[in-house]
């Protein structure tokens, strides 16, 4: 048996096809390249016997061969009713698939696994990438791993804890004074590193999609009405829609699919003020910054496809107050015993809001990821 279907790599933007099994970033165009499949001889009843982790899926992941598969066993990680909370602003039917449970305590792990394991595979032996934190930390861990080394580039702003976990597994770390963008322009100055920035690489989002390949098996093959997401690069929602057309074209999903929510911060909104002019890419956000420090991405190299996600399934871009995002991480955990992180907490700020305004219905079933662990980040909790 195949254990993967990787047919091709594709552009989104200008069409062109390039072979999956070189060392390859961008294409040419400068857009991200997106992983395409064949028919996988598989049947989702095959699933059943499979460990519970994102390697289930492999016939819809790029690693050809499972020797090369590299894991801290991430993926299924649980989709919790939110019973208290949800009655408290009128969404009864509330879910939360809660990714602080991953190893390395946030979804980031989900890309990193992926991607590291398939540049391994293709002959790369050194990464180099920027970060707000936790991509850092995760890929730092899993290229630990593969024993491979890596360059990690983070603001000094950065979560103490993410700064920690890089040196702890043994990476180079490289402090800048500054935002996401001057971390990039560093690591573009480095010489005989792979640049594994987000979606400068074809690997990440098929990690990240693996997160709506559960939502749907954990809803016995049916999808939610809505599904909101934190959005700073904006992988973790194109690999969601990603997935679930994945899962449609194979016949194992069918209707509409979700509504996608992409929430960024007032403080950081470059894709919902694109939303609302109509655009089909942002402008970049002067003067960025936001306590869901994760989501300061003045702009993102795939919005477009952010923006296009969000349009094909009739969904909308929203962005809230740090405030707010303050106020529901500590009323959610209050509520419902979790202590979700700032980036997960804009979700429920915004489900609020879209529930108020009557875009959510009382009756809709809606999914809210939590990105991370609020223990990564304890200064949101004054003592």
């Amino acid at each position: 048996m195949t254990f993967s279907a990787l047919s091709h790599l594709e552009c989104p933007r200008c069409g062109a096809t390039h072979d999956a099994d070189q060392i390859i970033g961008l294409c040419p165009c400068g857009s991200p390249l997106l992983a395409r499949y064949g028919v996988p001889a598989v049947d989702k009843a095959d699933l059943v016997s499979r460990a519970p982790d994102l390697w289930r899926y492999h016939e819809l992941l790029p690693v050809r061969s499972p020797s090369n598969v590299v894991t801290l066993g991430e993926g299924m990680t649980p989709l919790l009713p939110m019973t208290r909370y949800g009655a408290s602003i009128g969404v009864e039917r509330l879910l939360m698939k809660d990714e602080g449970l991953i190893p390395t305590g946030t979804f980031k792990a989900r890309g990193a696994a992926v991607g590291v394991s398939r540049a391994a595979e293709v002959g790369v032996r050194k990464i180099a990438m920027p970060t707000n934190g936790n991509a850092g930390s995760a890929w730092a861990a899993y290229a630990a791993r593969a024993g491979m080394e890596a360059l990690i580039a983070m603001p000094i702003a950065a979560p103490e804890i993410c700064r920690r976990e890089v040196v702890a597994v043994g990476a180079r770390l490289q402090l800048i004074d500054g935002l996401i963008g001057d971390a990039a322009a560093y690591v573009r100055a480095q010489p005989g590193y792979f640049d594994a920035s987000t979606l400068k690489e074809p690997y990440r989002i098929e990690g990240k999609k693996t997160m709506g390949l559960e939502i749907a098996e954990q809803l016995g093959w049916s999808v939610p009405d809505v599904i909101v997401y934190p959005t700073g690069g904006g992988v973790g929602i194109i690999g969601i829609w990603k997935a679930l057309t994945e899962l449609r074209d194979l016949g194992w999903i069918s209707g509409p699919l979700p509504r996608l929510v992409a929430v960024q911060s007032t403080g950081c909104a470059p894709i919902v003020r694109a939303w609302e002019k109509g655009l089909s890419e942002s402008e970049p956000w002067p003067d960025a910054r936001t306590v869901a420090f994760g989501i300061t991405v003045p702009k993102a190299l795939g919005d477009f496809l952010v923006l296009q996600a969000i349009a094909e399934t009739g969904g909308c871009a929203v962005a809230v107050d740090d405030a707010d995002i303050l106020a529901e991480q500590h009323l959610v955990a209050r509520l419902e015993g979790t202590f979700i992180c700032p980036e997960g907490a804009a979700n429920f700020a915004a489900i609020r809001t879209l529930r108020d305004s009557g875009w959510i219905g009382p009756d809709d079933q809606v999914v809210a990821l939590n990105t991370g662990a609020g223990l990564k980040y304890p200064e949101t909790v004054p003592l």
